[in-house]
């Protein structure tokens, strides 16, 4: 699989083909690295780490629960 580095601004760029992209499984907005070996530049995707709710809730206590915040009076079609 080949392409062309084209310039993009100041920089040089290149696209990345589908058939590739999806194989690592990479979207738009993948967080990625470069190195160098020899004469080769290696991207690598990073991965998103996912996390479980009681993972995300683990440092919580009660003493860390923010108080219930008054916004008003309902002024649309807010239903409370």
């Amino acid at each position: 699989m080949t392409t062309v580095v084209a310039r993009w601004g100041n920089s040089l760029a290149i696209r990345l083909p589908r058939a590739l992209v999806e194989q690592v499984q990479m979207s738009e907005g993948t967080s990625i690295s470069f190195s160098v070996s020899g004469n080769s530049i290696i991207i690598t995707p990073h991965s998103r780490k996912k996390y479980t709710l009681d993972e995300l809730l683990e440092g919580m206590t009660p003493d860390k629960f923010h108080s219930e915040i008054d916004t008003g009076v309902s002024v649309g079609n807010e239903v409370w």
